[in-house]
């Protein structure tokens, strides 16, 4: 697989990485999940995604580091371990650390990552005293975590903020072809990534399938019955897969990391990443031209604060 730098980390990463969600948060799911991760491996993944909430919360909870660290038992040397914490306060991070290196079976993190930062309010509990900052420094002066990042969905000058305030190693961003269209991160947040040699790290490029035109929304009804208050989804998508992982790939990201349902998923996407060449301009223009009319479905995550979907769909 194609290899790039992530950022100042000294790691390779190659252009295709796994995620934690899809089949790999669904409790009860370790047939189907476990031999996932384990093929990725095989195919030369060496990057790997979760978060300590995927899968549940709380006791018994986030069932997709469980399933990661069952691999981890005896894979651990092949890849470079992200998870990330969904706590604001110091001591609360903390405690989602020495949750995350149990589920995962190790005694350490290659990168710890402030989960979806979203508003202000974030910012200053992050920041603030006995904020999160405050664990994940102290987490890599222990030699606990290896390095440090950030992640968002919602808006770029929040992830803008946040790295002009702290050397962070990376940042992983929700962005796909219809970014242009709401909220630019292509033309704001990347190049100010670039400027601090941040590894850039791209997730929903499918847009949780929103943007793909294999994807059939469900019945408005089915939508209303699960979450009343959502915009329903009335239209499929408009690129295939491999439309919209070239996208991605053609901007100055490290790497993807997408989600996957079986096996067959994470083999098409390290097949799609194998034979990948970056666009042109014109070919750029024309799929964001092309995913104009599914914006709002495939960007959902920047129409709500905090990144939550107008409408339910099924997992990235």
């Amino acid at each position: 697989m194609p290899t790039r730098n992530l950022g100042r980390t000294g790691h390779k990463v190659g252009i295709f990485s796994l995620g934690g969600q899809a089949a790999v948060e669904i409790p009860g799911n370790e047939k189907v999940a476990i031999p996932i991760i384990e093929r990725a491996l095989d195919l030369g993944v060496n990057y790997i995604d979760t978060s300590w909430g995927y899968g549940g919360r709380g006791d018994g909870g986030g069932c997709s580091e469980r399933y990661i660290g069952e691999v981890m038992k005896r894979r651990r040397n092949e890849t470079f371990l992200a998870t990330k914490l969904d706590e604001g306060t110091r001591d609360g991070a903390l405690r989602h650390l020495d949750e995350s290196l149990k589920k995962l079976n190790t005694d350490h993190l290659d990168l710890w990552q402030i989960h979806s930062l979203s508003t202000d309010d974030d910012l200053q509990q992050i920041f603030g005293k006995d904020g999160a900052l405050e664990a994940m420094v102290r987490a890599r002066d222990q030699k606990m975590v290896r390095f440090l990042g950030i992640t968002g969905h919602y808006r770029p000058e929040i992830l803008m903020e946040a790295i002009r305030r702290f050397p962070f190693d990376t940042v992983l961003m929700a962005i796909n072809a219809a970014d242009r269209h709401h909220y630019s991160f292509e033309a704001e947040l990347i190049p100010l990534a670039l400027e601090k040699q941040i590894g850039i790290i791209a997730m929903k490029i499918p847009g949780r399938r929103n943007l793909l035109s294999v994807w059939k929304p469900p019945s408005v009804e089915e939508q209303k019955s699960r979450n009343r208050n959502a915009t329903p989804v009335t239209s499929p998508g408009t690129l295939t897969i491999e439309e919209a992982m070239h996208y991605v790939l053609t901007l100055p990201v490290s790497t993807c990391i997408i989600g996957c349902d079986s096996v067959a998923h994470v083999e098409e996407n390290v097949r799609i990443a194998r034979e990948f060449t970056p666009l042109n301009a014109q070919q750029m223009a024309a799929l964001s031209e092309k995913a104009r009319p599914v914006a709002d479905q495939a960007l959902y995550f920047r129409l709500t604060a905090g990144g939550r979907p107008p409408s339910p769909a099924p997992p990235e």
